[in-house]
């Protein structure tokens, strides 16, 4: 099964001090299915490692993207039409386009499986379907 990844996790993978840091290992490699980071998501990880960890960090993430370690999913335009609804539905909580794409591309790999610490939006907002996320590491 597809497990769908936030920026948040990936980040936290680059410091060496993250208390969460086994956990998000464990995850990430114990999934038996692909990796899936959302487009928008990968810019976002990327600014925030070079922000907080430097060029380095941001190298490490660009090697693993181009070694095909991650599946990066774009966008097309019934996505954004999708994602714009989901926003004015959502509008309390300011998701942004990250979480939405999030949301979205559950929907087109059929998972209800997302790695983040964003368990506020991701317990609050359901899938297309109705259904409730599987929020990992905390359901794990």
């Amino acid at each position: 099964m597809t497990l769908l990844i936030d920026a948040a996790p990936l980040v936290a993978l680059a410091d060496p001090d993250e208390p969460r840091r086994e956990e998000i290992l464990e995850t990430l490699g114990g999934e038996p299915g692909a990796l899936v980071i959302p487009a928008p998501t990968t810019a976002e990880i990327d600014y925030l490692l070079g922000q907080r960890f430097g060029r380095a960090a941001r190298r490490a993430f660009l090697t693993d993207l181009a070694a095909g370690r991650f599946t990066v999913a774009g966008l097309d335009p019934d996505d954004y039409t999708m994602i714009v609804g989901l926003e004015a539905r959502c509008e309390g909580l300011d998701l942004g386009l990250a979480d939405c794409a999030l949301v979205v591309l559950a929907d087109r790999y059929r998972t209800d499986r997302i790695l983040t610490f964003d368990e506020r939006h991701f317990r609050t907002v359901a899938q297309l379907s109705g259904e409730p996320f599987t929020v990992l590491p905390a359901d794990g």
